[in-house]
């Protein structure tokens, strides 16, 4: 079982040993239809576009590493990149609560656009609702 920052993986506790989503969704290729559908829509978004570098392999590596990590899969991230610390590493960017609800909307689209299927979906977007909110640093 693999840990997330001294953390059990998302869906399971002590004393329930339950599937991971990463398990659940059956390894790492929906995490990659995940980031290439996300960042596809995030080439085309013309408020968020210029929050990114002109070549997206790179965060669409990043992106799939980090949620299969997060969502109870290999630590490939976290070996390659260390602690994601993801308030420091989006700290240069503008994120208000626009920007936040954009980056929601396109991700909802990509779960879709990569067929995550209920009810992983539905956790997921928890998480991210979550995750989107604590990033926000600017009014």
């Amino acid at each position: 079982m693999a840990l997330r920052y001294g953390m059990l993986p998302l869906g399971q506790s002590d004393s329930t040993p339950t599937a991971t989503i990463f398990q659940r969704l059956g390894g790492a290729e929906p995490f990659w239809r995940i980031a290439r559908a996300f960042y596809g829509r995030i080439d085309k978004h013309t408020d968020l576009r210029p929050m990114f570098p002109a070549d997206l392999e790179e965060p669409i590596r990043n992106q799939a590493e980090f949620l299969m990590q997060y969502f109870g899969g290999p630590q490939d991230y976290s070996n390659r990149k260390g602690h994601p610390r993801l308030r420091m590493r989006h700290a240069p960017y503008k994120i208000g609560v626009a920007e936040r609800n954009w980056w929601m909307d396109t991700m909802r689209l990509a779960l879709e656009d990569a067929a995550i299927p209920e009810p992983e979906r539905g956790e997921m977007i928890k998480y991210f609702e979550h995750v989107a909110t604590f990033l926000i640093n600017t009014d």
